[in-house]
């Protein structure tokens, strides 16, 4: 009985060792028919680093393409065109060297919205703060061309530089102040005898001691609930509430003096006396303007003289011919200052109604935006 019941248990054993034998031969078929079944093999670590650096080429690559279509000056280095469009610079060459010039100081300048927040803090944690600014300093300064030059909303800049509208704000009106200050130093009036070195051959033949050339132009305002502001800045020669403000240029086309501006009622009298430009004037200069700037006895306080084309009377009615040969003449050459304001409302921003909400920072803008035009070359 014994054998028998050991026979038997090792015959059981048997069977069962042959059923697990031939269940894994069933699945190693399985595993062969199917092998989405089989679970995936684990990567040697040689594969793991050449997949890595893989995808850090592929992640480069689309960096630098999103860095080629970021808003920036950077952008259009190599494109003078479109650039000229947005700051008005003919070349980035230029557009760079104005920014070096200005880089030592606008990289240690305290903001305005720094000024408003951090006014217990030191300058220095203040000029830390500047440099984390969410745009660097030379694309702050591109955005301050492109809002003058093109006229564009503050949101759409905010989109295009992806910042907030409040920091494209800030960055306007520090800007303003800014450039407001340091183009405001340079020496932009010539002396008698820079005048005349560059004085061409029209104004050579028939004007030679003309110093500078005159002429008012008006920016559109919005219109003030305040029935006296509206009064004072209300232009019947624009029929709108404007700014008004005095533009003279060298014979050779540079601009050599712009004023502040003023209320669009203010006569073109009152704006050359209020302007202080009538004390700049020597011995024996010439002043050329319109006939409206009736002027000749604040110039003869000076010792300068006026060229205005003759005007009619209601005592004449008929110019004689030298009247007529001197207007023809004064209109050949004046009409350089209109040119050289057209240069001052390529600027966009002047093209619609400005708001009373820029009324802070207008006369700045209007100043910056004059001033720029000489870095656009010869006017002629």
């Amino acid at each position: 009985k014994m054998r028998s019941s050991s026979f038997v248990k090792a015959e059981s054993d048997e069977i069962q060792k042959s059923d697990s034998k031939v269940n894994m031969e069933v699945c190693e078929a399985a595993t062969v028919d199917h092998d989405y079944a089989q679970r995936p093999s684990k990567p040697s670590l040689e594969e793991q680093l050449a997949a890595a650096m893989e995808q850090i080429k592929q992640l480069e690559l689309e960096n630098n393409q999103l860095k080629c279509q970021e808003f920036s000056a950077q952008r259009y280095s190599s494109d003078p065109e479109t650039l000229r469009f947005y700051t008005g610079f003919k070349s980035y060459k230029l557009f760079y060297a104005m920014y070096k010039a200005l880089e030592p100081t606008a990289t240690r300048m305290v903001t305005w919205a720094q000024k408003q927040r951090e006014r217990n803090a030191s300058a220095e944690s203040m000029r830390d703060i500047m440099k984390h600014e969410s745009l660097c300093c030379i694309d702050q300064f591109f955005l301050f061309l492109c809002y003058c030059r093109c006229g564009l909303f503050e949101k759409d800049l905010a989109v295009r530089f992806n910042v907030s509208v409040a920091t494209v704000s800030r960055i306007v009106i520090t800007w303003a102040n800014y450039l407001y200050h340091i183009l405001g130093a340079l020496p932009v009036w010539p002396s008698r005898a820079q005048v005349d070195e560059h004085m061409p051959d029209c104004f050579k033949a028939l004007y030679p001691k003309t110093r500078v050339i005159l002429d008012c132009t008006e920016l559109r305002c919005q219109t003030p609930s305040s029935l006296y502001c509206n009064s004072q800045m209300y232009s019947h020669y624009k029929s709108h509430t404007t700014y008004k403000g005095l533009i003279g240029i060298t014979p050779s086309g540079a601009v050599s003096f712009v004023s502040q501006l003023y209320s669009g009622s203010i006569s073109d009298v009152d704006i050359t006396t209020r302007s202080g430009i009538v004390e700049l004037l020597n011995e024996n200069d010439d002043v050329m303007a319109d006939k409206g700037f009736t002027i000749s006895k604040l110039l003869s306080k000076q010792g300068a003289t006026l060229n205005i084309p003759p005007f009619l009377t209601s005592k004449r009615s008929q110019f004689s011919k030298g009247e007529v040969e001197a207007t023809q003449n004064i209109a050949r050459v004046r009409i350089h200052v209109e040119r050289a304001i057209r240069r001052v409302k390529e600027f966009h921003i002047f093209d619609s109604v400005l708001p009373l909400t820029l009324a802070g920072s207008v006369n700045q803008i209007w100043t910056v935006c004059t001033l720029l035009t000489n870095f656009r070359g010869p006017l002629f």
